[in-house]
């Protein structure tokens, strides 16, 4: 089955069965390299601590998907 045909049909499915589907996916890549998830972790704190200061600002997350949907579809 082709992925475009796999993706419309995924799309169709409730909020809570695509977040099943997401991590039975994610789940099928092996094991995250720790030391990734580990860096990770520690940049988001970065960030929060960053943004509890003042230091960042936020976005509204879903006009920065379609921002992206736009400049990238």
């Amino acid at each position: 089955m082709e992925a475009a045909v796999l993706e419309n049909e995924a799309l169709k499915l409730t909020a809570p069965q695509r977040a099943l589907l997401a991590d039975r996916l994610m789940q099928t890549l092996g094991s995250p390299d720790v030391r990734i998830v580990q860096a990770w972790a520690a940049e988001g704190e970065r960030r929060l601590a960053a943004f509890q200061n003042g230091a960042l600002t936020a976005e509204d997350g879903n006009a920065v998907v379609e921002s992206f949907r736009k400049k990238f579809a």
